[in-house]
């Protein structure tokens, strides 16, 4: 793909490794956010990932913090969003963002949890909006979920797909604007059920982990659950779900031992317990474990 004009609206977490992102492979990115301190630090965040990560840190040059959003998104290719998960204040950008671009520019949001389509409904040209859902953190996680709605025209969703894998992205085709699209939803399926073992008595949170981490987890890299279906065969698995799913949690609301979790202000890392405790080291280990395992994950697959 030749090389395309971004702008990423929000610096923060998400917006700052969406542009590294883009940068790295070649685009010309500017990032613009409301709070000064955001874009002041920006770029030395983004060369830090890079020095870090051993890429190219030219590419921060390609990196350019605008102050006023009319600048940031003038001339642009492709705008995405990628600013707090409210729904509002995303409709709210979104309806000043589309008079300030040219009719063919892409609008995208990048959201894990709100509907596409709420976003979107209010613009004059749904045809070339559509959704991203891109993993934390953005620059070691390869999935990008696409998510189109009932307005996106195709050719919005074949540049959008195409931008992604030129960047070094997965992008995955959602084609239907569902809550959750595909990963959460199946990422909550599996904690609704991890949660449903605990409340029940049958394990403790410790060992639901453990299962997880040293069976079928160990798998997942490779072997997607439908793959592993047909590799033991789809009549097994059809006499597994007989005998399983009647007996697998299938309550449409958040399980009562999480909702009283949540009401006795055990809130996970933020709090110091949640379904277990956590000392101050334990979360500092945990956090760097599992940023390791991405790194050495992102080195295998380049």
């Amino acid at each position: 793909m030749s090389k395309a004009r971004i702008a990423v609206i929000g610096a923060g977490l998400m917006g700052h490794g969406i542009a590294q992102v883009f940068a790295l492979a070649g685009h010309d990115v500017t990032i613009y956010d409301a709070f000064a301190g955001s874009l002041e630090t920006v770029k030395a965040r983004i060369l830090a990932n890079l020095k870090d990560l051993g890429d190219d840190q030219g590419a921060v040059d390609r990196v350019t913090p605008q102050a006023d959003l009319a600048l940031a998104v003038k001339d642009a290719d492709y705008v995405v969003e990628a600013v707090l998960e409210d729904l509002a204040l995303k409709q709210k950008l979104f309806g000043e963002i589309e008079p300030l671009v040219r009719p063919d520019t892409i609008l995208a949001s990048n959201t894990s949890v709100i509907p596409i389509t709420a976003i979107m409904q209010g613009l004059e040209r749904r045809e070339r909006a559509l959704g991203t859902h891109w993993w934390n953190p953005p620059f070691l996680v390869p999935l990008v979920e696409v998510i189109e709605t009932q307005w996106t025209s195709p050719a919005t969703v074949d540049f959008t797909m195409r931008l992604h894998a030129d960047a070094g992205k997965k992008p995955a085709h959602v084609k239907k604007d569902v809550p959750g699209f595909i990963g959460n939803r199946l990422q909550h399926a599996l904690w609704r059920e991890a949660i449903s073992l605990v409340e029940r008595g049958i394990c403790d949170a410790e060992t639901v982990d453990e299962v997880i981490k040293s069976a079928f987890g160990r798998r997942l890299a490779v072997l997607g659950p439908l793959e592993n279906a047909d590799m033991v065969g789809t009549d097994l698995t059809l006499a597994i779900h007989q005998n399983v799913l009647g007996d697998i949690d299938s309550r449409p609301g958040p399980s009562p031992y999480l909702d009283k979790l949540v009401k006795d202000g055990k809130l996970g890392f933020k709090s110091g317990e949640g379904f277990r405790k956590w000392s101050p080291e334990e979360q500092t280990a945990l956090r760097a474990k599992v940023l390791q395992h991405l790194k050495k994950a992102r080195a295998q697959d380049n």
